[in-house]
């Protein structure tokens, strides 16, 4: 197997279904050697299986690539530990990780219990988070030591996570931290050789099926816009050298389309040049708003 990421070696959480699968099977054709991580869990996040992760490491070694499996919960501090330390005792080196992992627990804000938010929050934000600390440790203990270090973190937010989405209020809370998360990884980063972005996938997978429905069915014939494997092109080449000059962005991805989320922005101001009377500002804040687009709809928002 030889390609664009050609010795590069990947984790890829959540990988054992999904988008994640898609991405640890693209990055092996494109040669990366590949840390398969997955706990098996349901949809909701319980349970456990190390059936789909090692399911994935098969296909990979029967397509004459080469792969790892690991069932380590990411949003554990030890457990992402492990992990890193897998894909370095394994094939020597860690030059990618893909953050995918998570779950859904969908509610309505009102309706969210205190252990549903904690969960949802921990497996996306601290997922996401506690491999990347233990991934920048090893990358910046190289650059000091004088190694070249050519990294990337890919990073999972999602289109609730920009836009927000009815029903999600947990999920759209994680996934807009890991949006801005990867901006403050981009920024750190850099100087150590690390880039890091982020990827907005629309697809068809066990999370978006019960919110989506019918607009993600597959159909009759012809390109299939919201499978899965569809999203993992662009994650093979954020992972290779190519995309050494490109940090700190977020695309979103739906079957053949790639566009760059431009994020918040400073909009315009009016400066009083002393403090305001509240009964001043209804007017200054209905021309600030006049002044800029009105904001695009909540997913689900009626």
């Amino acid at each position: 197997m030889g390609g664009i990421c050609e010795g590069r070696v990947a984790i890829v959480t959540g990988a054992g279904r999904g988008i994640g699968r898609g991405h640890a099977l693209e990055l092996a054709r494109q040669g990366a050697r590949v840390v398969v991580n997955d706990l098996g869990a349901e949809a909701d996040g319980t349970g456990s299986s190390a059936g789909p992760a090692g399911e994935v490491v098969a296909e990979i070694r029967a397509c004459g690539g080469e792969a790892v499996a690991n069932g380590d919960d990411v949003a554990d501090w030890d457990g992402a530990a492990r992990l890193v330390l897998q894909a370095v005792d394994t094939f020597g080196r860690l030059d990618v990780l893909v953050c995918n992992a998570g779950f859904v627990r969908d509610r309505m804000i009102v309706a969210t219990t205190e252990d549903e938010w904690d969960a949802v929050v921990r497996v996306h934000l601290k997922g996401h988070f506690a491999p990347a600390r233990h991934a920048a440790a090893h990358w910046r203990e190289r650059s000091k030591a004088g190694e070249p270090v050519d990294a990337r973190i890919v990073n999972t937010s999602s289109g609730a996570g920009l836009m927000g989405s009815v029903g999600q209020g947990a999920y759209s809370a994680a996934k807009a931290g890991i949006a801005a998360l990867t901006l403050v990884e981009a920024a750190e980063l850099g100087r150590y050789g690390v880039t890091a972005n982020a990827i907005a996938p629309s697809a068809r997978t066990r999370m978006t099926e019960g919110v989506f429905g019918e607009r993600m069915a597959p159909p009759g014939a012809g390109f299939d816009a919201f499978a899965p494997e569809n999203v993992a092109p662009l994650v093979a080449w954020l992972a290779g050298a190519g995309s050494a000059g490109v940090s700190g962005r977020v695309f979103e991805v739906e079957g053949g389309v790639v566009s760059v989320a431009d994020g918040w922005q400073h909009g315009p101001r009016v400066d009083k040049g002393t403090r305001w009377d509240p009964a001043e500002l209804g007017p200054v804040v209905a021309d600030l708003l006049a002044r800029v687009p009105r904001p695009a709809p909540v997913y689900g928002a009626s």
